[in-house]
């Protein structure tokens, strides 16, 4: 056990240098700007998978206006007369 003790002196000595290393000047986004990413990642993601559902119930088979007017030539196929 005096062993694992001793490691962990060790990594937090370094650790500890490490950190002093970082300039206090410089703003960095931390642990809070992570938080918020991902919020803001997980947001969209939900709100994707919310609009590709809707997406999917929508008709878009369009119904003819009857006030269109008979002179434009029409989408459908006519039977023929024979």
């Amino acid at each position: 056990m005096p062993d694992m003790s001793a490691s962990v002196s060790l990594a937090m000595t370094h650790f500890a240098t490490f950190a002093k290393e970082v300039d206090e000047d410089k703003v960095t986004p931390g642990v809070l700007g992570f938080i918020v990413f991902a919020a803001m990642a997980l947001a969209v993601w939900v709100l994707m998978k919310s609009m590709s559902k809707h997406m999917g119930k929508v008709d878009f088979k369009e119904t003819p206006d009857p006030e269109a007017g008979s002179g434009e030539p029409s989408a459908e196929p006519r039977a023929r007369q024979s």
